[in-house]
């Protein structure tokens, strides 16, 4: 839906999407417009490509606790990265990152601009942080949902999301918000003060703001609805016709409890040790195993047994702050001139818990002195011997969470000249613009222990008299001491649920893993636009300019924190937990340059047309086009078209992750790919995982087409339908060892240099990002808007009303890896989808009414219901055998139901003499407090008791929300 700007530029009522003729007028209209869907400078001008506006009204009727909360409620917008989904990313940067994800494309595919300038991202995956943008100082947000790369340059495949800045206003205003749940909980707050001033006979403009952003951290364990053992299992019976996996509650981990479960024993005569486990000191129990599954879960039985101590650890919102300043000073040198400069400054300080980490496979002896001490009759049975070893699984549940404390801080600085002069008898405007981002990470982790003092920790004996570490006899130290007397190893105990002592926990834990990381862009962009010449339809335009710019990484990791590499065969050794950091580095540089054209042929008629070349330093040129055409066919109706060719370039950790090692085994076939002598069968080697600096962008042939309708006979009524296809061909994406070589045997020789012979002996082989797989999506938005003032229906109706309904219908997003394609349209699945993965249907209903000194808000939302795979086949009893388990895995039960949920909000306008605008808004989200539908996650993703079993990317987890607005403005 294309909104024109003026209609943004006032008072005009929220969720209000009409065009400038059916709006209130703006109180200081702008003469020049620039919409985001076009470079072309020009009053009145309406680009092919569909653009929604959100105004600050919008977004102050919400008065959401972040931009990013706001923005990702938009049908077109699925699966993006948010602080409560990011909460476990530990290791890779992205905990507290808030992106947006257009179509379902993933959001490295969506391009993010402040002022239609990019900005640094805030992690190696290319992602723009929503909430590094001051939100207070929004005047709007612009989001095409069609490719832009040829006006926009890299990323900008499922389109762009533009942040306007309000960069004239004068006064000064402070917002206070706070929020809770329903539950007392996620305690969030937020302080904003905004000034902007005028000086030097108004030729000066300073505006300033500062920010400051709190949320209370939850943890999953405090909704009773994540509480019932919700997982996706492979299927305990066996039996044929029955379905491989199944999903449902009542299912925990069948390997471990909270204090230990005896799993296995090296002494026959013990074998009745087997199911025990250990509870509070001289305690045990034996577990009703249920229906074992061989994933390591089990149905029913002692499935809350399994599940105490572990479930709910992981944070369903992670404990946070956020603090920001921005500045910017703007100077008219002439009436026609500014000259500019901007400071922005954003900080995020987050906690997250990723799990209570369970071990299986933990080996305790006959002689441990807390398994004599504690738990004499497991002792005995073993002969308190150290030749005779138990094996436990414990979800470690006496043992603090691990978890990360995260500070990111990214730096932008700008200086620009914008303005308009004479030139060959018409008048030029340019806009040319110097940046500087810089992110810079640190990544602290918590409670994540040493692996190597763990095992030696574990191994506790009681020390013999005459020891050398000269101890009394009888006293629990670790074996390894009693040899190696300078160690500095403290017992730890593994048994029960009484926990390790604070010694044992300093010793494992030391020094705790961290790494720093900087990430720098530098952008140099001028451009140029104006009138050519008449036509019939009005004046041709012409829009030019180029760009420069640097993308870097670099960072530090200490060598203690870094894995234990193998100076024979170059395998890693993971010393930590969890972290086992690597540095990344590396640069690349671009050079941009494009033309944009419009042509208004006709009355009514306009084509548009715009091409990029683009130049990369690591991967040569690229050229991006786009054509378009928009048609008034009558005042009521206007029809519009593109079609482009779009890009996204490899991001800085696609091209430069740092190299890491694994042992590892594959299948051959008897003289593979040509070797003769290479023997048949399954044989190990060295899996090595790196980026790769060869990759190219990848590219998009999109087009849309679409109807605008404001009938003359309804007014106040607008509506537009829009149908968008994207075919992505050389995606960039990762596949297996064993892939590797099946595509080098079978002739792509792109994957053989990545496979290394010693002879006939297969030495290793290199995992890295190719230009391999691809994506086709395809879809249509519906919006649809109406307003009107309550008075024409009756007299004594006071007030306007504003009714605005927005939908995405996804047809199809199949990402095809080459080995079997995915149609991922319609699934509402969690760790299995991804961010690819988005519901058939997703709509937005709104009702807005306007009365006097008071606004009501009321917001209708939601999905479809969905499956967990169109490559499952859902069977019971009579399943067919299928032959790849991984491609169509049969199931019991393929649906999951979609949701919807009711907002509400009223504002109240307090006149005063004093102030200019005061206001205070309550605003109550999830209405009906509607619990998320349960999704049980696996098998191959975090099917773990810790994650909330649901899909927090699109169901709310936190239920009803609390949340009340003032707003004082001078």
């Amino acid at each position: 839906m294309m909104v024109a700007t003026p209609a943004l530029a006032g008072s005009v009522a929220a969720e209000a999407p009409a065009p400038a003729e059916a709006a209130e007028p703006a109180a200081e209209p702008a003469s020049d417009i620039v919409v985001t869907g076009t470079r072309i400078v020009k009053d009145g001008f309406a680009a092919p490509t569909p653009v929604a506006v959100l105004s600050s009204a919008d977004i102050k009727a919400q008065a959401p606790a972040n931009l990013s909360n706001f923005v990702n409620q938009l049908p077109a917008v699925t699966q993006g990265s948010t602080s409560a989904n990011s909460s476990g990313s530990l290791s890779n940067g992205l905990a507290g990152i808030n992106s947006v994800n257009l179509r379902g494309l993933g959001a490295s595919r969506t391009l993010v601009l402040v002022d239609g300038q990019r900005s640094v991202s805030s992690a190696t995956n290319g992602v723009v942080d929503v909430n590094t943008v001051p939100q207070d100082l929004v005047e709007r947000v612009e989001v095409v949902t069609g490719g832009a790369s040829a006006q926009y340059g890299s990323d900008a495949v499922g389109g762009v999301v533009n942040f306007i800045l309000n960069k004239k206003y004068k006064g000064f205003k402070l917002t206070a918000d706070q929020g809770i749940t329903t539950y007392g909980d996620g305690r969030n707050y937020r302080l904003s003060g905004s000034a902007g001033f005028s000086l030097l006979d108004d030729r000066m403009h300073v505006l300033l703001n500062a920010e400051y952003a709190k949320q209370d951290g939850v943890a999953t364990i405090a909704r009773s609805w994540n509480n019932n053992g919700y997982f996706m299992i492979a299927n305990p019976n066996t039996a044929a016709g029955q379905p491989s996996w199944i999903n449902g509650a009542g299912i925990g981990p069948s390997g471990y409890t909270a204090g230990g479960l005896i799993t296995g024993t090296t002494l026959s005569s013990a074998s009745g040790l087997v199911g025990k486990y250990f509870m509070a000191p001289g305690q045990l129990g034996t577990l009703n195993f249920g229906a074992k599954s061989n994933s390591g879960y089990m149905v029913g039985g002692d499935y809350q047994t399994t599940l105490a101590g572990h479930v709910g650890t992981n944070s369903l919102m992670p404990d946070e702050a956020r603090f920001s300043a921005f500045g910017r000073v703007g100077y008219d040198l002439t009436s026609r001139i500014e000259v500019f400069a901007q400071f922005g400054w954003n900080r995020y300080i987050g906690e997250s818990y990723y799990q209570q980490t369970p071990s299986t496979g933990v080996t305790i002896a006959g002689d441990n002195a807390y398994l004599q001490s504690l738990y004499p009759t497991v002792a005995a049975a073993l002969g308190n011997s150290q030749a005779n070893k138990i094996t436990i699984g414990t979800s470690n549940a006496g043992y603090p969470v691990p978890g990360s404390h995260n500070t990111r801080d990214v730096y932008r600085y700008v200086v620009g000249t914008k303005g308009k002069f004479d030139a060959l008898g018409r008048e030029w405007n340019f806009d040319a613009y110097f940046q500087h981002g810089e992110t810079k990470s640190h990544e602290q982790l918590i409670n994540t222990w040493q692996t190597q003092r763990m095992a030696l920790a574990q191994d506790a004996v009681f020390a013999p008299a005459g020891n050398a570490l000269g101890v009394a006899a009888g006293t629990i130290v670790c074996r390894s001491s009693l040899t190696n007397p300078s160690d500095g190893c403290v017992p730890i105990n593994r048994l029960g649920t009484s926990g390790p002592s604070a010694a044992g926990l300093n010793y494992i834990y030391g020094n705790q893993p961290w790494r720093d990381q900087t990430l720098k862009q530098d952008v140099a962009a001028a451009s140029l636009s104006g009138d050519l010449f008449k036509l019939p339809g009005g004046s041709a335009a012409i829009a030019l300019g180029g760009e420069w710019r640097r993308e870097s990484v670099s960072g530090y990791v200490p060598d203690e924190f870094q894995p234990l590499k193998n100076t024979v065969n170059g395998t890693s050794t993971a010393r930590w937990l969890y972290g086992n950091y690597l540095p990344n580095t590396g640069a690349y540089t671009v050079k941009e340059g494009f033309v944009e054209i419009d042509l208004p042929v006709l009355p009514g008629v306009n084509l548009n047309a715009a091409a990029r070349g683009t130049d990369y330093s690591t991967s040569g040129s690229v050229l991006t086009y786009k054509g378009g055409a928009t048609w008034q066919v009558n005042s009521s109706i206007k029809l519009r078209g593109t079609y482009s060719r779009d890009i996204r370039a490899p991001n800085l950790s696609e091209l430069f992750a740092a190299p890491t090692a694994r042992t590892n085994t594959v299948v051959l076939t008897k003289d593979f790919a040509g070797i003769t002598g290479v023997t048949a069968g399954s044989t190990g080697f060295v899996e090595s995982t790196i980026g790769n600096v060869n990759l190219k962008p990848e590219k998009a042939n999109t087009w849309t087409m679409g109807a605008v309708l404001t009938p003359s006979f309804i007014p106040g009524f607008t509506a537009s339908f829009d149908y968008y296809d994207i075919n992505i061909k050389d995606s960039i994406g990762s596949i297996t060892s064993q892939n590797t070589v099946d595509f080098c045997n079978q002739g792509q020789t792109a994957y053989c240099s990545n496979v290394v012979f010693n002879g006939t002996t297969l030495q290793s082989i290199v995992i890295q990002p190719f230009n391999f797989a691809s994506q086709h999506a395809k879809g249509f938005d519906i919006d649809a808007s109406y307003r009107t003032m309550l008075s024409k229906i009756s007299a004594n109706l006071p007030g306007t009303l504003t009714i605005r309904g927005t939908t995405t219908h996804y047809i199809a997003n199949v990402v095809d890896n080459k080995i079997f394609p995915v149609d991922y349209a319609g699934v509402n699945g969690g760790s299995l989808s991804g961010s690819n993965s988005s519901p058939s249907w997703v709509y937005r209903i709104s009702a807005f009414y306007e009365v006097g000194a008071a606004n009501i808000n009321l917001v209708y939302r939601g999905f479809s219901d969905g499956v967990y795979g169109n490559d499952y086949i859902e069977c019971n009893g009579s399943c067919p055998t299928v032959s790849n388990l991984n491609q169509y895995r049969t199931i019991n039960n393929n649906k999951i139901k979609g949701t919807s949920y009711l907002d509400a909000s009223v504002q109240f306008k307090i006149k005063s003499e004093r102030v200019k605008d005061m206001s205070l808004t309550f605003v109550v989200n999830n209405l009906l407090d509607k619990d998320p539908v349960l999704v049980g996650n696996g098998p191959t993703g975090n099917n773990v008791p810790a994650y909330a079993q649901t899909n927090r990317s699109i169901y709310d987890v936190m239920g009803r929300t609390f949340r009340i607005s003032a707003k004082i403005g001078f």
